[in-house]
């Protein structure tokens, strides 16, 4: 097991003696609700995981470097900005697709960038659910005042790493 999921397991643990110490009841209905969430969530899964294996797979090896590799400076993520604004679907759709990415050979801070841009930006959402409800004035507010931010991040990404050792964060 990873750090993360024994921390994962050790908050999980620690909240549920909390609750129960507070009020008994109540953890009946946690489970409901996180056995409801992964009723949902299972489905997905199952054809994301298999989805992200196959993506390994099919994207040629070093097809990423060219377009997104560590040497395509400005130009790699300005294409990861826009190519993360694009994406659609949430993580277990993006993740997969940012994993055969770095396998084929993109590099470290295209890749933040590219998820920066598909967080931050995310054309689907926007179409789908903000302009139709929150209105396109929000929508270019937001657009207008984050739109500079996965090239931020990308670009600190990429100053971070010149100042670690080579090979300290990679594949």
């Amino acid at each position: 097991m990873t750090a993360t999921g024994i921390l994962i397991w050790a908050v999980t643990i620690a909240t549920g003696l909390a609750l129960w110490r507070r009020d008994p009841p109540a953890i009946a209905s946690g489970v409901r609700f996180a056995f409801g969430t992964l009723k949902s969530v299972l489905p997905v899964m199952i054809l994301a995981l298999p989805m992200a294996g196959f993506l390994t797979v099919l994207v040629p090896e070093r097809f990423a470097a060219v377009l997104f590799g560590a040497e395509t400076g400005l130009r790699g993520h300005l294409l990861a900005t826009v190519v993360g604004a694009f994406i659609p679907g949430g993580p277990f759709v993006s993740f997969p697709i940012v994993l055969a990415l770095w396998n084929s050979g993109a590099g470290a801070p295209q890749m933040v960038t590219l998820i920066s841009a598909w967080s931050v930006l995310a054309i689907n959402r926007v179409i789908v659910w903000e302009a139709p409800l929150m209105g396109w004035r929000f929508v270019w507010l937001r657009l207008l005042t984050g739109f500079w931010l996965p090239l931020a991040s990308g670009l600190i990404a990429e100053a971070l790493l010149a100042l670690l050792p080579p090979g300290s964060i990679g594949r």
